[in-house]
């Protein structure tokens, strides 16, 4: 049975950081691709930041790069996103999410991802 399972969000001040973890269990890096996804208060839901399959790429949107870092950590199945410099409009739910492919690219956040975590959430004050 697969699952996926954030840890690491919380309140934090504008400028600071925070590192999410996503614990997965039930399949493994080497043929799934792993994207991270938040959602704030009355907007959809948004891809953030993705590593295909092994670690080969990694990507991520306008918005957080040079702030954010996606890293994988084989032996432990788990994937980190280490957001830094934090803006208050970074304030959201965030997700991980799972899907078997071999595909690689920014594109890999446009899929559909057949597991979801249950979200943690990040909240950022001016």
């Amino acid at each position: 049975e697969v699952h996926l399972v954030e840890s690491g969000g919380g309140f934090v001040q504008a400028g600071g950081s925070l590192r999410l973890s996503c614990a997965a269990s039930g399949f493994t890096f080497d043929d799934h691709a792993i994207g991270w996804f938040r959602q704030a208060p009355g907007k959809e839901r948004e891809g953030v930041s993705c590593i295909s399959f092994r670690g080969l790429d990694r990507h991520y949107i306008d918005s957080v790069k040079g702030r954010f870092t996606i890293s994988s950590d084989n032996a432990k199945n788990t994937v980190y996103l280490q957001m830094d410099s934090l803006k208050p409009e970074d304030t959201a739910v965030y997700y991980c999410a799972a899907i078997k492919t071999e595909e690689s690219g920014i594109e890999l956040l446009l899929l559909n991802y057949d597991y979801w975590g249950q979200g943690t959430q990040v909240t950022v004050s001016s």
